[in-house]
């Protein structure tokens, strides 16, 4: 059937529609991963995002009920050059037109990605509207539902996205794909801020013997260290980091309490705590391929990333240090703070789907909790 996307600028951009029926809005932007697609839909922090793959054939995998990264797919609307006709996985359930239509989501196939991804670069990522059916046959409707749809500055999507109530996490991960293995039921207490967390992350805690409560992103600091956690972990997540204030005022006042260790949406939130500020960057970062330095140890790693806004690295951030760069830009990568015992990464070193290149820094942050609860 017909299908459209209409940006806000009046650009279109035609192709065939799969999945659901209907129009969705969101901020158009691009994933440069080879493979993964399932784990892409399923991040929470893709909420309110339209995604095109830069890869040219999607859907060969299917789908399966391992690679999901939570509950449900979040992304508005999925791109690609070409919807593969056959489906061939030793772990495939479904394909990937049925499981978009079951979830509400609309898929647009047969679009000039290579077109559309250069066009995002040169003009950077912007609103859009995505038709499948009827819908798409009126293209100015379509630029209008753009115009009018969400701006992603300013945005605070952490409340659609976070648990309603605490829960307990005890899930490890394949060993098939993580050898790593030691959880502890006894362990340490490390309670994480659900952002829009992925469940990979939390696999890579509980693998390491952390005992892991994850939280509402409003859990007051007070409720948090009431808790006694030997840890504070602060999420991936959606939108605009500087409209989450309730979420910086949580970690201003947890810093220096327990070390802290944040993702992604999390290393934002305690570089704006911290004093620093952020800015939305042109087109991003969405791919599992991006060159970050260490510059604690010159090390170059490839990394997963997905991420709009960064860190102003010229801020004062009250005495923290850079710890990685982003090879492509200089953009800020990693904070640490080691009077407060805190330390971030924009990347995501769970790397779901992506590289094991950064896994170490989980191994850090039990450090920085084991040492922390022995000295309690």
């Amino acid at each position: 059937m017909h299908g459209l996307l209409a940006l806000e600028d009046g650009s279109l951009f035609p192709g065939v529609g799969f999945g659901a029926e209907g129009v969705q809005t969101g901020e158009l932007v691009f994933n440069t991963s080879m493979t993964g697609y399932q784990e892409i839909l399923t991040d929470p922090s893709y909420h309110r995002q339209i995604v095109t793959m830069t890869v040219p054939h999607v859907g060969n995998t299917g789908v399966n009920l391992e690679d999901i990264e939570s509950s449900r797919v979040w992304v508005s609307g999925f791109v690609i050059r070409s919807l593969s006709p056959i489906v061939s996985n030793w772990r495939n359930r479904g394909d990937l037109a049925s499981y978009l239509k079951a979830q509400g989501v609309i898929g647009l196939t047969e679009v000039a990605t290579r077109s559309l991804v250069r066009y995002i670069r040169e003009k950077g990522v912007m609103r859009a509207a995505i038709a499948h059916g009827e819908a798409a046959q009126d293209p100015q409707a379509l630029i209008a539902y753009a115009q009018k749809s969400l701006d992603m500055s300013g945005a605070n999507l952490v409340d659609e996205v976070t648990c309603d109530e605490p829960y307990h996490w005890t899930e490890r991960s394949d060993p098939q794909w993580y050898q790593q293995h030691h959880y502890d039921p006894m362990g340490p207490l490390v309670v994480a801020y659900d952002m829009g967390i992925k469940r990979n992350i939390l696999r890579m805690l509980t693998d390491r013997g952390l005992r892991v409560t994850v939280v509402p992103a409003r859990t007051s600091w007070q409720e948090v260290l009431a808790m006694n956690p030997a840890g504070v972990f602060l999420s991936n997540g959606p939108g605009d980091p500087a409209a989450v204030d309730y979420a910086i005022h949580n970690v201003k006042h947890l810093l220096g309490q327990v070390p802290i260790f944040g993702i992604c949406l999390g290393h934002q939130i305690l570089g704006l705590a911290l004093g620093g500020q952020t800015e939305k960057m042109r087109f991003g970062h969405r791919g599992g391929n991006q060159p970050v330095k260490n510059l604690l140890t010159g090390i170059v790693e490839i990394s997963a990333h997905n991420h709009g806004f960064a860190v102003v690295g010229e801020s004062d951030l009250s005495g923290a240090e850079i710890t990685h760069v982003n090879l492509n830009d200089q953009s800020v990568e990693g904070l640490r703070h080691t009077g407060l015992g805190a330390f971030s990464v924009q990347y995501h070193p769970e790397s779901s789907p992506g590289p094991h290149d950064s896994l170490y820094l989980f191994d850090q942050f039990v450090d920085h909790v084991k040492r922390a609860e022995s000295a309690s």
